[in-house]
């Protein structure tokens, strides 16, 4: 059987795993729906994209078409907007709010945007960090549950610190860009009346897997440092 360190960290993931399981599908189930729903002015995700980097003068960024299911990035070393399929494509509401969003990516890299430039500059230690970080922990709650392990937790708790930072910083860097790209949606008459409030309605939805991901980031941490505190007494 489990012991009570493993136990508490199965019942901590486990529900984080449901709430970001639900926040997902509301997307999926948003996105399906606003994608039901086209744009008055017939504009595709490539369009809109192309459009809004043009309004910013942004000259060098290439719009390129990916794979998979809101797989959509912008890449600040390629300068690069890649939209899923039923993005690049679609002539509808949801289309329309994830382009402009990651062109707000776009506009926040010209524009030198400081969260944005500091989530990129600690990439290459979150990506080591992020795959130290389970093999880690897995160690050292067993070493804690034969009451030792102290340092390798230390260790853990490090790991997680800079992931669980990565994970707060990207927040205003999401929801900066959301913010981006319903002002220019709606100045821009790209979208109006009940197709604006979808697409606000939608990028709400994306942004919050974004913050699931760093509340439970950031429970995990403060129970092992919790831990590391108990192991010490």
């Amino acid at each position: 059987m489990f012991s009570g360190p493993y136990m508490i960290y199965i019942v901590l993931t486990g529900i984080f795993s449901l709430i970001g399981a639900a926040v997902s599908n509301r997307l999926r189930s948003k996105f399906a729906h606003y994608s039901k729903i086209p744009l008055s002015n017939g504009m595709s995700g490539r369009d809109v994209a192309q459009a809004m980097l043009d309004a910013y003068g942004i000259g060098d960024v290439q719009i390129t078409q990916g794979q998979g299911f809101l797989t959509d990035h912008y890449n600040p070393l390629k300068k690069t907007v890649t939209l899923s399929p039923e993005v690049y494509n679609g002539r509808n509401i949801s289309a329309a709010a994830v382009a402009a969003h990651e062109c707000g990516h776009a506009v926040q890299h010209a524009k030198s945007y400081a969260w944005l430039k500091l989530r990129s500059a600690i990439v290459p230690v979150v990506q080591f960090a992020a795959r130290a970080q389970q093999v880690l922990l897995l160690f050292a709650i067993g070493s804690i549950s034969m009451g030792g392990g102290q340092t390798l937790l230390l260790i853990t708790i490090a790991a997680f610190a800079i992931t669980t930072a990565f994970s707060l910083i990207t927040l205003p860097v999401e929801f900066d860009a959301s913010k981006r790209a319903l002002a220019w949606l709606e100045s821009s008459n790209i979208t109006r009346g009940a197709e604006q409030e979808g697409a606000k309605d939608a990028l709400w939805w994306a942004a919050m897997t974004y913050v699931v991901a760093a509340l439970s980031s950031l429970v995990i941490l403060i129970w092992l440092i919790l831990r590391y505190m108990g192991s010490r007494d």
